[in-house]
């Protein structure tokens, strides 16, 4: 591992996972150790050992999580890591490791990925688009991520914005409550569980419950329920993210997360966009994410080496 490189962590409720980034972009090898949940002082060793064993001093520390840091305080939101839950996370890590740390939440990490290495590449304005357990996302302009690690630009999922009737013929959705505090936000009914919550909502006792994924097959397969609740999802979700095109003049929008695996669902969902946006295109502008199996490692490389290069602020 050469001095100059980045190490860059992807760290969620269940692991760890670390490589070097070299000046390129370039990652690997992959390292992994379980994440310590409960304990901070473990989760920093945790950290530490797999910074040790790069076997050089790096320039310093980028990390994607799943996580939201507020801007004003630098504290971080983690709910499936309680340990750094509520915590200045970077200037803390910044002390255990005595190297700069950069953190940006994994949504945004997955835009850098996908701007640099995937579906982005040659595109001025990039939409990361995660359509995971819940709705994200993260915006690049110029190269440059957008909110970079203050973690809110972005996150279209939250608003009290879902259409209070979808489908053709138009049908009633009723208004969910969302965890931020709202009601009738999209990350409610868009997502793997929004999709499984409008399931059940519209056809009630006469479907038994189903997952997203038997719900995408069910639809594909011919099923009428599910061909219903996926043209009320595919309704709800196409017209904001219209609106998210038209106003921020992105150009494609990549999808990350487990219904991205669907490629007949994301052409159903460029379909609709592209036919409600002012500009007009015969090419998708919604497509599954190209950046690899490592977005979230990718996408912290990036940002460290975006961060490294920046010149160093005056003091005041």
């Amino acid at each position: 591992m050469k001095s100059h490189t980045i190490i860059c962590f992807d760290i969620g409720g269940s692991a760890i996972k670390c490589a070097g980034a070299a000046d390129d972009g370039q990652v690997g090898p992959l390292r992994r150790v379980p994440t310590p949940t409960n304990d901070f002082d473990a989760f920093v060793a945790a950290m530490r050992a797999l910074i040790d064993s790069a076997g050089a001093v790096p320039r310093g520390v980028a990390i994607s999580i799943a996580g939201v840091i507020d801007p004003a305080d630098g504290r971080i939101k983690c709910a499936n890591i309680p340990c750094i839950d509520g915590r200045t996370l970077a200037s803390d890590l910044e002390d255990a490791f005595n190297l700069p740390v950069w953190i940006a939440n994994d949504a945004d990490c997955f835009a850098l990925a996908e701007t640099q290495a995937g579906a982005g590449r040659g595109h001025a304005n990039v939409f990361g688009l995660i359509l995971g357990t819940g709705v994200g996302g993260g915006l690049v302009i110029d190269g440059r991520l957008i909110g970079g690690p203050g973690g809110f630009a972005g996150e279209w999922g939250h608003g009290p914005v879902a259409a209070h009737f979808a489908g053709t013929p138009p049908q009633a959705i009723p208004r969910f409550a969302c965890g931020c505090g709202q009601i009738g936000c999209l990350d409610t009914v868009g997502g793997a569980r929004g999709l499984e919550r409008l399931h059940m909502a519209l056809h009630g006792a006469a479907t038994i419950a189903l997952d997203s994924r038997q719900i995408v097959d069910a639809w594909q397969a011919g099923d009428a329920d599910a061909a219903r609740t996926i043209d009320c999802f595919i309704d709800l979700l196409a017209g904001p993210l219209a609106m998210l095109v038209n106003t921020i003049g992105a150009s494609v929008l990549p999808v990350g997360g487990g219904l991205a695996n669907s490629a007949a669902l994301i052409a159903r969902l460029d379909l609709a966009v592209r036919g409600a946006i002012l500009r007009k295109t015969t090419q998708p502008i919604i497509v599954s994410g190209q950046s690899g199996a490592e977005p979230g490692l990718i996408g912290a490389a990036w940002l460290g080496l975006a961060k490294a290069a920046a010149p160093a602020k005056a003091a005041p």
